[in-house]
């Protein structure tokens, strides 16, 4: 997409008469084309909600935020930042659901892709086709939330087969990091499960891309943490929906039996096996308050459970779902109970749950529900999300659910870990996974106020700490640095070519300033 000179006349002019005003002033002041102006606002409002996340912890405020109608208004606003003398950072925010800061933009622009889906102009749309080629799909939206693509493709009988554990974000933004959950160890994170994208670059093209077109700029968009370019329309790969999964929750109390079971059930259940499991996560068990009523466990239970928790200090719990639908209801637990037969969990403490695909697949955000409730919610959440290598997950579960979370006492928060393949990741796109066959993800979702997050930062800091000290190569999910040097180590052999698709998406360095990979401290 080209755009005529006569706007850059207009910048131009705009930028000789404020050259001498500051920063701040000259962003507000540009005369920006008619159709562009009228979606950029800068009312307190607006920009407070635009200046933190959902991880309240930073805040930093943009100069304006711009609503696009459409795909052209996201390509034409980047394309005249790109062109013209005076340069603003922009960064797309869909659900602001990252924790560092990075869906914001100080002194910059952020860019609202929610007004999308709001727009009646064509800018928000799922839509579900099938083709002899490629199977069943649904082309979506960048800004559109998984949990309207859930709802719009069970309607036509399918559904996506890798998702995150919330689904009320949008496909822009899990794609542009990866996108994991139990399902990853079977079909991949989201970044897998793409066949096409749309995208606007950090020069204002709107170009599709594939595996055969464009494909630097689609393996460079997945997992690229919105460096290259903005996602307005991925083409998301679908399978037959289930209606009803058995869900299982099984207690162990020796991590190397927990550990062990959960690889043995990642190995026995590919994407090619019908009748396999379709998710297998984990997680510790810090405390049991009983009787609890809401609780996924029976009350007669709860009290072995609780007594357990305080003689080990940690429970860790094998989560696992098998989906299935009318046809498969008569052989499911059959099914299970011979996939589960050989695991070596605590004698009667399996307990199993029948619920609709969608209750189960939404479950987060009953917890969500329930936390606005009690104010808790729009908190602060100093979270950490790692990648581990399954050479060293003794010794993290040593040093960190044992070394540092059991022995501080700490039991407010979410503690996830469970494996996954590295075959189902596609080495040629931007995300960064260990070098290893199998690794785990951990995620370390500390609950905090407004007041003592910096405590909880604090436990992080040191959980860091061990593993430098350690030698445990992880990985950061969600990454999070203050040093390019930091960014270089993240990357590790993929740096030389992380720039060099910079430089061709993005030669200015427009995008995702929040990221903090590149300098983008910007004058006028």
């Amino acid at each position: 997409m080209v755009f005529p000179n006569l706007f850059l006349l207009i910048i131009f002019t705009s930028f000789l008469s404020l050259q001498n005003a500051p920063f701040w002033a000259a962003a507000d002041n540009l005369s920006l084309p008619e159709s562009l102006a009228e979606k950029l606002r800068d009312d307190p409002q607006t920009i407070s909600l635009a200046s933190t996340d959902y991880g309240r912890i930073i805040q930093e405020n943009p100069i304006g935020v711009f609503f696009p109608v459409t795909g052209n208004d996201i390509a034409f606003f980047i394309w005249v930042m790109y062109a013209g003398p005076i340069r603003l950072d922009i960064a797309a925010r869909g659900q602001g659901h990252s924790v560092r800061g990075q869906a914001l933009a100080r002194n910059g622009v952020v860019m609202n892709m929610t007004s999308l889906a709001n727009s009646r102009q064509g800018g928000g749309r799922i839509v579900v086709k099938t083709t002899l080629s490629l199977g069943p799909y649904a082309d979506v939206g960048g800004e559109q939330l998984w949990i309207d693509v859930l709802h719009e493709t069970m309607r036509k009988g399918f559904s996506p087969v890798s998702w995150t554990d919330y689904l009320h974000i949008t496909v822009g933004g899990t794609l542009s990091n990866a996108g994991i959950s139990g399902q990853t160890f079977r079909f991949g994170p989201q970044i897998s499960n793409v066949y096409e994208l749309d995208v606007v670059t950090g020069k204002g093209e709107s170009l599709t891309c594939s595996p055969t077109t464009n494909p630097e700029l689609f393996y460079a968009v997945l997992g690229g943490l919105g460096q290259f370019g903005v996602i307005t329309r991925a083409r998301i790969a679908l399978a037959p929906t289930p209606t009803r999964v058995k869900w299982v929750r099984m207690l162990y109390t020796n991590f190397s039996a927990f550990t062990s079971d959960q690889e043995l059930l990642i190995s026995n259940n590919g994407n090619e096996k019908s009748d396999g499991l379709n998710f297998v996560e984990g997680l510790l068990l810090l405390q049991l308050h009983t009787p609890d009523n809401s609780s996924f466990y029976p009350l007669a239970d709860q009290p072995k459970i609780a007594s357990l928790v305080s003689q080990y200090g940690i429970v860790y719990v094998l989560e696992v779902v098998k989906y299935y639908d009318q046809h498969s209801a008569s052989s499911v637990d059959q099914e299970l109970n011979e996939l589960l037969g050989e695991l070596k969990f605590e004698e009667g403490l399996k307990f199993v749950r029948d619920a609709s695909y969608e209750q189960f697949l939404d479950r987060v955000h009953t917890d969500e529900v329930a936390l606005r409730s009690l104010g808790l919610w729009d908190v602060s959440h100093p979270w950490l999300n790692l990648f581990i290598p399954k050479s060293r997950i003794a010794d993290f579960d040593l040093g960190v659910f044992r070394g540092i979370i059991q022995k501080r006492n700490i039991t407010s928060g979410v503690f996830l870990v469970y494996p996954m393949l590295k075959n189902k990741w596609d080495e040629r796109t931007s995300a960064v996974i260990p070098d290893e066959d199998v690794f785990y993800t951990a995620g370390i979702l500390f609950s905090s106020g407004f007041k003592d997050w910096e405590t909880f930062d604090g436990h992080n800091k040191d959980i860091l700490k061990f593993c430098a000290e350690a030698g445990i190569k992880v990985k950061q999910y969600l990454p999070h640095y203050e040093t390019q040097q930091d960014w270089m180590n993240h990357f590790g052999r993929k740096w030389p070519t992380f720039l060099r698709r910079k430089a061709m998406f993005d030669p200015k360095k427009l995008l995702s300033p929040g990221q903090k990979i590149f300098s983008t401290s910007k004058t006028p």
